[in-house]
Parts: C-alpha cells; sequence; structure tokens
C-alpha cells in the first residue's frame, strides 16, 4: 500500500485535523510516515484500535533496534524493553503496580483530593477574576496527589514539576535525557530514605516487596510520577475548555452537578481528537482490517482518532454530557488498560464538580484561537487558559 500521509498533521485545538478525517473517511488502517521520515501503519478505527491495544503481538520492543522505523527523537519515542523477555515482564509489572491503584486503595484519597482541590480553588477565587485556570488548578493539582500517592515531600514537589517539564520535551533530546535523568536519580534517593524511613505509600510498600530491587522501584516511580500527573494537566485544561466552549454542557452541569462522572467519561472521550497515536511494533505477522502488518513494523494506534469514530459514537464531534461515553479507549483497553484510571478519574471528577458549583458563571476571557497550545510537550494540551466570572 502507498504511503497516504505524513505526520504530525496540522490541527488546531479540540478540532480533528482535516487530514485525518479524509483518511478516515477511507479505512481504518493507513500507510503513513512519521515525523522522521519513517514508515509506519496508522490505526483509525475504534474497533481496530480497540482490539489492537488488548493483543500480545504489538509491543513496544523490536528484534534489531538500530533498524527500526520512530515516531521521533527524544526518549518517549524509543523502544522500552527487552524483545525477549517483554511480554513476561509486561505481565510482572502490573502484577506488582495493579494492588497499589486498586479502587479500595484509591477510594480513601477521594477525600483528600476533594480537599486539594478546593484550597486551589479558593486561591484562585482569593485571586480574583481573570485568572488563568491552568496555572491555577490543572497543572498543581495533579502533582500533588500524585506525589502524596508515591510519599515524595511535599517541598519536592515543584521541583519534581520542573523535572517532568523536562522530560517531557520532544522537541530538546538532551533536555528530555537531563529530565528523566534527574527524575530517576531523585528516584533512587527516594527509595533509600524509604528502605529507612517506610511510610503509608507506594514507593514504600513497593520497598517491602520481596525481588524488586531499588533501581526498579526508582524507574517505577518516576515514570508513575510522569504518567500521573502530564496526562491529567491535559485532560484537566481540555476538559474545562470543552465545557467552557459548549455553554449549553456547562450550564446542564451546573443544573445537574450529578452528570459529572458521565461528563468526564465524554471529557476523556472527547478532548483528544487524534493525529498520532500509541507506538507499538509488530511482533509477529498480523492482519487486521483486511491489511497485513508485517512482523517489525511500526504501528501507531490512534485513540483519539477512535474516539471519534461515528461508528462508535454518533455525531462524535459533538459534546454531549449525558452521552454514554465510557467505551472510549482514552486510558488504553485490555491488558494495556491504564493502571492509573481510578485516580485519573477522582481528579477530574473532584475539579469539575466543584468548579461548576463554585464558579457557575465561568467564562474564556479570551477568544480559543488565541489559545496557547504545547507544541513541544510529549503530552501537548494547553499552555493556559484564561477564565473570567
Amino acid at each position: 500500500m502507498d504511503v497516504t500521509a505524513r505526520l504530525p498533521f496540522e490541527q488546531r485545538v479540540l478540532q480533528v485535523a482535516p487530514e485525518l478525517r479524509e483518511l478516515r473517511s477511507r479505512g481504518t488502517v493507513h500507510r503513513v510516515r512519521t515525523a522522521l521520515g519513517d514508515q509506519a501503519w496508522l490505526v483509525t478505527g475504534h474497533a481496530q484500535v480497540r482490539q489492537l491495544l488488548d493483543d500480545h503481538r504489538l509491543g513496544r520492543t523490536h528484534p534489531t533496534p538500530e533498524t527500526a522505523a520512530r515516531t521521533g527523537e527524544t526518549l518517549f519515542d524509543g523502544l522500552l524493553g527487552d524483545f525477549a523477555t517483554e511480554v513476561a515482564d509486561h505481565a510482572r509489572l502490573r502484577s506488582l503496580l495493579q494492588p497499589h491503584f486498586s479502587p479500595k486503595r484509591m477510594r480513601p484519597l477521594r477525600p483528600r483530593v476533594e480537599a486539594l482541590t478546593a484550597r486551589l480553588l479558593d486561591d484562585m477565587a482569593e485571586h480574583g477574576s481573570p485568572a488563568d485556570f491552568h496555572a491555577a488548578v490543572a497543572v498543581p493539582l495533579p502533582i500533588l496527589v500524585i506525589c502524596a500517592l508515591l510519599g515524595v515531600p511535599y517541598e519536592d514537589c515543584e521541583q519534581f514539576r520542573a523535572w517532568t517539564a523536562e522530560a517531557a520535551d520532544v522537541r530538546d533530546a538532551a533536555r528530555s535525557k537531563r529530565g528523566v535523568g534527574e527524575l530517576f536519580r531523585y528516584g533512587n534517593d527516594l527509595v533509600a530514605r524509604k528502605r529507612v524511613e517506610p511510610g503509608d505509600d507506594v514507593i514504600s510498600r513497593l520497598c517491602a516487596t520481596e525481588g524488586v530491587s531499588d533501581d526498579e522501584i526508582a524507574g517505577l516511580a518516576m515514570a508513575l510520577l510522569f504518567a500521573g500527573q502530564e496526562t491529567t494537566v491535559v485532560q484537566t485544561g481540555l476538559g474545562a475548555l470543552l465545557l467552557l466552549t459548549n455553554r449549553d454542557q456547562w450550564q446542564a452541569l451546573v443544573n445537574d452537578p450529578a452528570l459529572v462522572a458521565n461528563a468526564v467519561e465524554e471529557i476523556l472521550r472527547a478532548s483528544g481528537t487524534g493525529g498520532g497515536g500509541i507506538p507499538r511494533y509488530a511482533r509477529q505477522d498480523l492482519e487486521i482490517d483486511e491489511t497485513t502488518i508485517r512482523a517489525g513494523e511500526l504501528v501507531l494506534l490512534d485513540n483519539g482518532s477512535a474516539n471519534h469514530d461515528p461508528a462508535a459514537f454518533p455525531d462524535p464531534d459533538r459534546m454531549d454530557v449525558t452521552r454514554s461515553a465510557a467505551a472510549h479507549v482514552t486510558f488504553g483497553y485490555g491488558i494495556r488498560y491504564c493502571l492509573g484510571a481510578p485516580l485519573a478519574r477522582i481528579e477530574l471528577q473532584a475539579v469539575f464538580g466543584q468548579l461548576v458549583t463554585r464558579f457557575p458563571t465561568l467564562r474564556l476571557a479570551v477568544d480559543v484561537d488565541a489559545l496557547r497550545t504545547r507544541h513541544d510537550a510529549v503530552t501537548g494540551g494547553l499552555a493556559e487558559l484564561p477564565v473570567r466570572w
């Protein structure tokens, strides 16, 4: 099959790129070139993305890494793990981490998340209108929550935020590598302290688990720190923007805050509009939607596009807080379902539940087209969200 497009697509915030929309009209599996010029398969259909997320025949490793196609040049675009042991390693890591993110473990966190959210909204109210919701709430809340969960001292949270910002830089590979290195170094120091003075936190409990080395705990903890805050920052900011640009949906939540939990699922579905994808490599030949993918080829699972597939979500470009959107694949699916999903939901529900009750007249302070987005970060999202009330 001929290459049909080159990534990345040009697009505006919260809008599906015209090139992606045109691709989807022709099918669900497409031959594309990455930003580096390497060939890859872009999978855009909901059913196909969901199927492949739960397929052991795809992974993050490659038998010959030096020849593997790449999406970019940062650490996040690279291959992770050993090809021969990847499946077993993945299963082991999930079994190690799953107990720490179970609903039973997460439920007691809800009052603390609600209290942290209330404090940040108090500060925003004291600052007065207008304010930057991104800086006031979307950025600090996830880092405070994940640091508390992992057992990172409060006074280190700001430094952690700076290091994760460096690590997420997709335009400066050296800066990204430096950020990851600082996170890992600090993680090792923190593990050593937890060995001596354990607390009621994830790192301490991992330290008490037999057969887990300090380096492994440090790596896991720093990966959790990054994943647990960068992605939630993006969802919080884009979720607020979605609601504030769909005033009828905002008003529906103001009138009935009981809709917030359902609205969060719709935010998770609608906020990502696709045009990239989760990178995977075919571990063997496979066929998807009558397309043969050869072993070793790069496959991009576009969960944002999948969440806008009309076959799964009728009228997908419409924001509807009453929609049944739980089938979205924002958190992955099956064997690769995000372990932190329950925590992300608690945070988003806390933010939007309190926001609509405390700031019912909230509105954008600038035109949508004037908003700056983060093109330098692996997670994307907004750089600011000025609001008035």
